[in-house]
């Protein structure tokens, strides 16, 4: 998931300097949802990951 999020930051910076505002702002409005699901993720793992290890 980490490379969809480079490759849409990339393509965000290219289309800004193109000029194609709109497909700028699609693009990077899709990187910072992903940007937040891999934050979200991680988070979670390391919460589950703590329990399990406070549990054991």
């Amino acid at each position: 998931m980490i490379k969809w999020i480079i490759i849409l930051l990339i393509v965000a910076a290219i289309a800004s300097l193109l000029g194609f505002r709109g497909v700028a702002g699609v693009s990077a409005g899709l990187a910072k949802i992903l940007i937040f699901i891999v934050l979200v993720g991680l988070l979670l793992l390391f919460i589950f990951g703590a329990l399990t290890l406070s549990i054991a």
